[in-house]
C-alpha cells in the first residue's frame, strides 16, 4: 500500500461517501467547493492524513502490542475538529468499514481475516484516544 498510498487513501474516504453522501456536508473544505471529490487536493490531503496516521497507528501496535496516541497533540486537535463537526459514533463505524474495504481491495492476496482484525484493532485505538478527548 505504501507504494500507492495516496490513491488508496482518498479511495478510502471516497468509499465513506459512497456509503453515506452527506458525510461530505461535515468536512469544511468541501462545502463550498465545486470540484468533483476525486479532484479536491484539500480531500487529498487530508485522507492521506489520515490514512498516515492510520498506518502508524498499526505499525506501533505490531511492534510494542499497544498503540500510543495520548499524549499526541494532533489528536487533541482532531477530537476537537471531530466533536464541532457532529461526528459519531457511526460515522467512526462507517470510516472503519471504508478502510478495511479500501485495505482487502489494496492487498487482496494477502487480506485475511487476521489481517481484518489487526488493522480493526490500530482504528479502534484511535477512535477510543480520539473519543475520549471528545
Amino acid at each position: 500500500m505504501k507504494d500507492d498510498a495516496p490513491t488508496f487513501a482518498l479511495k478510502f474516504f471516497l468509499r465513506l461517501f459512497e456509503i453515506i453522501p452527506s458525510a461530505a456536508k461535515r468536512f469544511s473544505f468541501l462545502r463550498d467547493s465545486n470540484l468533483p471529490l476525486d479532484k479536491n487536493p484539500k480531500l487529498k490531503a487530508h485522507a492521506m492524513g489520515v490514512f498516515v496516521m492510520t498506518c502508524e497507528a498499526a505499525t506501533q501496535l505490531r511492534k510494542t502490542g499497544r498503540v500510543n496516541v495520548g499524549a499526541n497533540t494532533s489528536v487533541q486537535h482532531l477530537a476537537s475538529v471531530h466533536f464541532k463537526a457532529g461526528v459519531a459514533d457511526v460515522h467512526f463505524e462507517v470510516l472503519k468499514f471504508a478502510l478495511l474495504e479500501t485495505i482487502k481491495e489494496a492487498v487482496p492476496y494477502m487480506w485475511s481475516e487476521e489481517l481484518k482484525e489487526a488493522w480493526s484493532e490500530s482504528y479502534d485505538h484511535l477512535v477510543v484516544a480520539i473519543k475520549n478527548e471528545m
